[in-house]
This record gives C-alpha cells, structure tokens and sequence, in this order.
C-alpha cells in the first residue's frame, strides 16, 4: 500500500493572504499600546474611558460580522479584504482627528465595520484553501501572519511615538490598513462558485454558538492584557509595554509554527481545553505577583493558552458546518471576539477604577476558567449522544 501524499497547504493565494494580514495586524497592533496613552494623555480621561474607547469598535464589528459572511458567501471574498482594509485605514487616519473622547469614539466604530469585512474575508478564504484534514494547521499558519503583524506593530507604534508623536502612529497604521486592502486585488476569488445558490439561511450560524462563547470566554483576557498592560506596565516603573506584547506575539507564532498541526492532532475540544487553562492560570499570575517577573511569567503562560484557543475553536466551529454556510461561521464564530474584545475592555476598564488593574488580571482568569467549565459540559454530553447512537445502532 502506497503512502498517502498530503494536499498541499501553502500556495500563491494562501501566501497574498498571509501578506495581506501582516500588513493588517502591523496596523492593528501599532495601535494597541498607543491608545491608551491617548486617552489618558492629550486626551485627559480615565481608566474606564480606555477600556470604551479600546473595545468601541466592537459594538459596529459584532453586529456586522454575521451579515459580511453572508455577504462572502453570496458575493464573495475577495471584496471584503479589499473594502475591509481601506475602510479601516481611512478610519484610522482619522484618529488624528479625535481630539475628544467621542469623536475618538466614532472612528473606532468605523474601525469596527473595517474590521468586520476584512478579517471575514480574509478567514474565508483561508478555510476555503484549506483541506479538511488540515484546517487547524492550515488557521495556525495563517495566524502567524496575525501575530507577526502584532508583534511588530506595537514596536513600530512606540518607536514612532517617541520619535514624532501620535500623528504619525496614526498615519503609519493608516497607511499599512490601506496596504492590505491594495494586496487584496491580487487574492483570487476562492468561494466555490456551487455555493452561491445555497448561501442565504440565517445570518446567525447555530453551529458556532457554542464555540464562539467558549472563545468569548478566552478573548476576555485579550482585551484586559491589550487595554491595561501599557499602563500596569508604566505603574511597575517600567518605559513602557512593547516587551510584553513583543512576548506575547514571540509565544503564539512560535507555538503556531512548530505546534501547527497540535489542534488536528489533540483534536479542537482537547486543545481548546489545555489552552483555557493555561490562560486562565496566565492571568491569575500577572494578577498575583506583583512584580515584573509576574508580569512576565504571566505573559509566557497566557500567550501559550491563546495560540491554541482560536484555531482548535474555528475549526470546531467550520466542522460543524457546510461549505455553503463557510462565510456565515466565519462571521457568527468572530462575532464572539468582538463581543468578548468589547464588552471585556469595557467591564475590565470598571474593575480597574474599582480594585485597580491586578483585580481586572484575576477577573479574566475567572471569565477564562467558565470557558474552561462550559467546554466540558459540552464534551461530556456530546460523548453520551455518540454512545447513546451507537448503542443504538447496535441494537
């Protein structure tokens, strides 16, 4: 018996989507560790304004990521990588603009309704390329474009803050937005064009609810590492935070790259379970050691835990589903990390003003360990339906 030769996995098209996404995240992740020191600096507002104006752009990308798969899956999608980036990078551009907390505000929303289209568009076509076998190998590389993008992002933001100040942030990350709309022209067209027909049914996937709110539970912890590093950081008496995120970005791609195939291996339940708890002591850490080394030590074990929780969920999620509904999961499935991204950053913004940010670390290790709790739940039951069926059968 000859030996089976595995479908290749990386191509031109799934190589102009991983630029794509470098130059997306790079834009993204300059970002992250600069504005909070906007609110709270030329700005003038508080730690609870931070975690709104952070997660804000959450409210237009939750409520639009359902609708764009919709829309990927009947009109394709390519369109939402190109409309996706520029829209965001026009919207970035304008933070420069936001001179107050609410106009702050309302670009981050539009932020929102670009990274709604883009990164539906962009997982789409991923999974589109993607063999079965191989989904969660496949999602593992592609994020390391994603964590490559938030790895060199806060480095290029703190740089060019200190060198010229936030306009300039602004206009870099603007500019690196707008990039991966333009790469976007060149990403052929993948949905299989049998599906238009059968694409349609509701806007809300059944299929990814429950491993959407297991990964809400996980991206709780993003938000509060993203919105109250730079500033835990500054209180430790450190310069700054770009370490940290450098760290953090440095575990995952690492993780993703030489453990890519560990979710088709582990299987998604069991990876997706290793990683909540290890996310979940990660935060607790950062919250209970109070010192540099605690915060790094957290770093180390949280970023282990998040560079398998997302894959192992999406391809829970896609294996639920049919090709035809590909775009809707995209969309139902990242949903949840806006959801989570938003209402996290917010709620971690009001523990912060109540018992300060090692409060707000603990709070998302307790939000991670439900994950952890509701993801059993699951298997079990799904264990005894697949016993009962084949008793069944059997019978």
């Amino acid at each position: 018996m000859g030996i089976r030769r595995r479908e290749r996995l990386v191509t031109k098209p799934f190589a102009l989507v991983m630029l794509s996404t470098l130059a997306y995240f790079t834009a993204v992740g300059s970002v992250v560790p600069i504005l909070p020191r906007y609110v709270t600096g030329p700005l003038g507002s508080d730690d609870l304004m931070v975690g709104v104006v952070v997660g804000a752009f959450a409210v237009s990308a939750v409520l639009l990521r359902p609708f764009v798969g919709g829309v990927g899956d009947r009109r394709g999608r390519r369109i939402l990588i190109i409309g996706g980036g520029v829209l965001a990078g026009i919207s970035i551009a304008g933070y420069a603009l936001g001179d107050s907390v609410p106009v702050l505000i309302l670009m981050r929303v539009l932020t929102g309704i670009g990274e709604a289209a883009y990164y539906v568009g962009a997982a789409s076509v991923i999974n589109d390329l993607a063999p079965d076998e191989r989904r969660g190998e496949a999602l593992s590389y592609f994020s390391l474009a994603l964590f490559g993008g938030l790895a060199l992002g806060p480095i290029a933001g703190e740089a060019l803050l200190h060198a010229s100040g936030f306009t300039l942030v602004w206009m870099f990350a603007a500019a690196s937005s707008v990039l991966s709309g333009v790469v976007g022209f060149a990403v052929p067209e993948t949905r299989p064009d049998d599906i238009a027909d059968h694409a349609g049914g509701p806007i809300v996937n059944r299929g990814a609810l429950l491993p959407g709110t297991v990964l809400a539970s996980s991206i709780w912890a993003l938000a509060t590492f993203n919105a109250f590093i730079p500033l835990y950081a500054l209180d430790l008496g450190l310069s700054g935070a770009s370490i940290f995120f450098a760290t953090h970005s440095a575990v995952v791609m690492s993780v993703r790259l030489f453990g890519a195939r560990l979710p088709d291996v582990l299987g998604p339940k069991k990876a997706a379970s290793s990683a909540l708890v290890a996310i979940a002591a990660g935060m607790l850490i950062m919250g209970a050691w109070s010192e540099t080394a605690g915060l790094f030590v957290g770093t180390i074990f949280y970023s282990l835990g998040h560079s398998l929780a997302f894959p192992a969920l999406m391809t829970m999620a896609i294996s639920r589903s049919s090709p035809a509904e590909r775009g809707s999961v995209v969309g139902t499935f990242t949903a949840f990390f806006d959801l989570s991204f938003g209402l996290g950053a917010a709620a971690a913004g009001g523990v912060a003003m109540l018992i300060g940010y090692r409060g707000a670390f603990v709070t998302a290790a307790g939000v991670a360990a439900a994950g952890f709790v509701l993801l059993q739940s699951y298997a079990r039951r799904s264990e005894t339906r697949t016993r009962l069926q084949e008793v069944g059968e059997a019978a």
